[in-house]
């Protein structure tokens, strides 16, 4: 599997190309649809995932759905994943852990070295610290591609949970 990062808009929202086998997952397609495309030539795009639907994430998705007549966060066979409710930043916020490769694509719900705020509409903190007590029973090695920034590696994020709320 490999993984294209490609930072999107005015707040540099990280949108995420999974490739396996010439296929293409498209997580979080915030904007610049032109520019995303500019790394989809000659690739099957199979799936679009979203981690939130705030605006820095959404923004080109309606131009990618139509162009691929795909929906939002439906089950894509080609490649084996789970998604992991991790409310907190958002009331609809998810990870995607992909268990063979040790990856998870975490929106704004985890950060390296923060958290996502949970002071917008739809946040809480009640919901952050039960997300950050699932997320710690995963294993310490796996890579977390955030939704902003550079990723990081989950053992060492969780000794700072305790400190974030």
């Amino acid at each position: 599997m490999q993984i294209k990062c490609i930072p999107v808009g005015y707040l540099q929202a990280n949108c995420y190309i999974v490739l396996k086998n010439n296929k293409a997952l498209l997580i979080d397609p915030g904007d610049e649809p032109n520019k995303i495309e500019e790394h989809l030539k000659n690739i099957e795009v199979v799936g679009i995932l979203l981690t939130h639907n705030h605006f820095d994430h959404t923004g080109a998705l309606s131009y990618f759905e139509d162009k691929y007549n795909l929906k939002v966060n439906e089950k894509v066979e080609e490649f084996s994943y789970e998604v992991i409710n991790t409310p907190g930043h958002t009331k609809d916020s998810k990870t995607f852990y992909f268990p063979k490769d040790k990856i998870m694509f975490t929106g704004d719900f985890l950060f390296k070295g923060t958290i996502g705020r949970m002071d917008l509409e739809g946040g809480s903190v009640f919901d952050m610290q039960k997300s950050l007590e699932k997320i710690s029973s995963y294993d310490d090695e796996i890579l977390i591609y955030p939704g902003h920034g550079e990723p990081t590696i989950l053992g060492n994020e969780k000794p700072n949970f305790s400190y974030y709320l």
